[in-house]
């Protein structure tokens, strides 16, 4: 039986940055994805970035996967993992296609899309903003003529970007309709603090100066209350934090939406009614790390909703308390692809390390976590607030069970000591 000195699940960013930093050290690497090409959510990204330079994401990903493949990485695409078993001193990577051994493994699974559901939403036509970022960027298929999004927030005005360069036309983007699920997306106040932190991208200077302000309360108040009634247009776009998608029409596919007047809290005004046709609907519920792998080799979560949901507790050198189980990516939180590369170097030189323990790789790593705190520090968009308080805390509590865990160990040597 080989024993694989790392099985890496998920050739994004972090995945692919990781493996190069095993492979350049020489260690036995494979690298597993159940999607048919390599790179994650780079393929799907394209955008124009403050400076005027564009971020590509498939020549990015491509660039990384060459890397890797002149190291002659072993690269297995469209093998999905289903569990990770734990032995004594190994872990067994179970796959559809055949099961893996490894010293070590790396969980880059990266994010999945919440959903907002509003009556209508199964209708064919209806997609993700995912999916349509997928279709349009990577499969070159157009999603329809004229539609919608659905949901204003850091991902979705990224994606209706790339979508408008598609020559996809689309009418608006306005808030889902106040239910138990969408409570949060719903909210004009919180989505205005949320849409402060992109409004530096807007094309209108007014907005980009105003956006300097937009981080006060009473501002984002005041905005509210003044909001236009016909939105504030970004690349064209109205954004409406005044109208919200009540309804999905249509017999077999979709047909129209009706939207509706909301006020500053939310609430749908009645008898405001009006129907938009519309051919395609984009639901952005925004992302969550996707992590049950992590969950099922046992490793402990802390919830933070600054980094988007429940992510697997590690430190700043993406090592879990359980030795030889390490992330890196969205999994870890969500950020930008920039961060999740450089936290997948992060991990492969953990790994490395781990298992070469040379003391000049103890300074590429430090050097590598300081490379992660910059990147963060320039990023153009932020998916959350308080970012680096939610990091921060994950990082408290990899100290809290570490130092239980030795705890747990002195005691239990100092037991059988008496014994």
């Amino acid at each position: 039986m080989q024993i694989h000195d790392v099985v890496i699940i998920g050739a994004g960013p972090a995945g692919l940055a990781a493996a190069i930093q095993c492979r350049e050290n020489h260690l036995d690497v494979v690298v597993l994805d159940e999607f048919p090409k390599a790179g994650g959510r780079l393929l799907g990204q394209l955008h124009q970035e403050p400076n005027g330079q564009w971020w590509n994401g498939i020549e990015e990903s491509r660039a990384l996967q060459e890397r890797a493949e002149n190291l002659n990485t072993d690269i297995r695409l469209g093998v999905s993992v289903h569990h990770i078993e734990r032995l004594d001193h190994q872990f067994v990577v179970h796959t559809k296609k055949q099961n893996f051994t490894a010293k070590n493994v790396l969980v880059a699974t990266g994010a999945a899309e919440s959903a907002a559901p509003i009556p209508g939403w199964t209708l064919p036509g209806v997609m993700s903003i995912g999916a349509a970022q997928v279709m349009t960027n990577v499969h070159r298929v157009k999603v329809g003529q004229k539609g919608l999004i659905v949901g204003v927030n850091v991902l979705s005005a990224a994606i209706a970007r790339e979508l408008q360069l598609a020559d996809v036309d689309l009418y608006c983007m306005a808030l889902p309709a106040p239910n138990i699920v969408t409570e949060d997306q719903s909210n004009p106040r919180a989505v205005m603090e949320r849409l402060s932190r992109i409004a530096h991208l807007a094309p209108s200077k007014f907005i980009r100066f105003g956006s300097k302000f937009a981080k006060y309360k009473f501002v984002q108040n005041l905005a509210l209350q003044f909001y236009p009634k016909k939105g504030i247009k970004m690349w064209g776009m109205p954004i409406y934090l005044n109208k919200a998608i009540k309804q999905i029409n249509g017999t077999d596919k979709v047909e129209s939406v009706t939207m509706v007047d909301v006020t500053m809290n939310g609430d749908m005004i009645p008898n405001t009614e009006e129907e938009i046709p519309v051919d395609f609907v984009c639901i952005a519920g925004g992302l969550y790390p996707l992590a049950e792998l992590a969950a099922v080799v046992g490793c402990p979560f802390l919830y933070s909703e600054e980094l988007g949901g429940h992510v697997p507790v590690h430190n700043e050198k993406m090592e879990t308390p359980i030795a030889g189980i390490y992330v890196a990516g969205n999994i870890t939180g969500i950020e930008s692809a920039k961060v999740a590369r450089e936290q997948g170097t992060v991990a492969g030189l953990s790994i490395v390390n781990k298992e070469l323990n040379r003391p000049e790789i103890e300074g590429k790593l430090q050097a590598a976590v300081d490379q992660v705190r910059a990147t963060r520090d320039a990023a153009t968009i932020q998916f959350h607030p308080h970012i680096p308080e939610g990091r921060a805390k994950v990082a408290a509590a990899f100290e809290q069970i570490v130092n239980k865990q030795k705890a747990e160990k002195e005691l239990e040597f100092t037991k059988e000591r008496i014994s």
